[in-house]
């Protein structure tokens, strides 16, 4: 089959990887429909995380099951499905408390690679959702958006405890920002503040709901969010950047009792104890239980209630893989959809 593999730092080549096959009788096999570039795959594709040779690239998807193993019940041969970056049983303690990309068992798909023709998804029952019926090509886009950036901007909103009466204010404009909004206003949400310097990213922010924008960053966007807030600060802050700079804003943003749902992808933030012990905030983030969510945001995507997939903003075929990275590296695209 073909597939995307990054063989060094803005190096992406889309070559012959083999065929992936049954292991373990709780697998399935599909074969993707579609699949897209993350933010977090522009890491190793700039030199920042390191490359342990070629590797196999990707981790959303979405697509038909091929091939089921001898113990998979939940989903059957012929299932358009979703499913989440990390592989899941849904079954053991951690799952049953809704941190599935914890689980016990959990296998980060990122180490499968699912910019390819077909993909092995291990323990299939805990992390696919089968679509209720085969969707239209409209729907795709959306669905796939499901798999990560608007599962992860969800469960950044969850863990801010954005809801109504509250004003949450967004740290980062990507595709896990910008769904963070849209899952904000989801969640009832008053006011929703995008902090943003692009206009195309601004108006798709207003478009899921932002009420406010703030271009200005570090201290200066601290004390934008601030002056809009009565000098107190934001109730919920969602940070989706990763950077000691952004975290610190997001903290710094955030009201006395206040809620940071932090889901950027951590590069050298380091936190200063004394800073964080007086102010006074709550933090909960990390890796998106994305499996939590789906059943959910695909009823809501299949009913038409939210429309994520407005983040992709450039469609490639797969062969085009290279030119998606370059694109959103040189930030000419938030987010690269790959057909296949």
């Amino acid at each position: 089959m073909r597939g995307v593999v990054m063989h060094a730092p803005g190096d992406v080549r889309v070559e012959q990887r083999e065929d992936p096959r049954i292991i373990e009788p709780t697998d399935a096999i599909i074969r993707v429909t579609a699949t897209c570039i993350c933010g977090s795959d522009l890491w190793p594709y700039r030199g920042v995380e390191k490359l342990n040779g070629p590797t196999p690239m990707g981790h959303e998807y979405v697509g038909v099951v091929e091939e089921i193993g001898s113990e998979v019940r939940d989903v059957a041969v012929g299932d358009f499905v979703v499913g989440s970056f990390f592989a899941s049983d849904n079954t053991c303690e951690i799952c049953r408390a809704g941190y599935q990309s914890r689980c016990v068992h959990n296998v980060p798909i990122g180490m499968i690679g699912t910019q390819a023709e077909r993909a092995r998804i291990p323990l299939a029952d805990g992390t696919l959702v089968a679509v209720p019926s085969r969707p239209g090509d409209e729907q795709i886009a959306h669905l796939l958006a499901a798999s990560d950036v608007l599962g992860t901007g969800w469960f950044a909103a969850v863990a801010a405890e954005a809801g109504p009466g509250k004003t949450v204010a967004v740290v980062g404009d990507g595709a896990v920002g910008l769904l963070a909004v849209l899952a904000a206003a989801q969640l009832g949400a008053e006011r929703i503040i995008a902090m943003s310097r692009h206009s195309d990213r601004q108006a798709l922010a207003r478009k899921f709901g932002a009420t406010d924008i703030v271009e200005e960053r570090g201290d200066e966007g601290v004390a934008r969010i601030k002056e809009l807030t009565g000098g107190l600060g934001a109730h919920s802050v969602i940070e989706a950047v990763g950077t000691q700079e952004s975290m610190q804003q997001a903290i710094r943003c955030t009201r006395p009792g206040g809620h940071v749902g932090y889901v950027g992808v951590a590069h050298d933030v380091h936190l200063d104890g004394m800073e964080l012990f007086f102010s006074g905030v709550h933090l909960h983030g990390g890796p998106a239980p994305v499996r939590r969510f789906l059943p959910q945001l695909v009823d809501l995507i299949v009913r038409g209630e939210i429309d994520p997939g407005a983040v992709f903003d450039l469609t490639l075929p797969l062969e085009q893989a290279a030119e998606g990275y370059r694109a959103m590296d040189e930030r000419r695209a938030t987010k690269v959809l790959l057909t296949v």
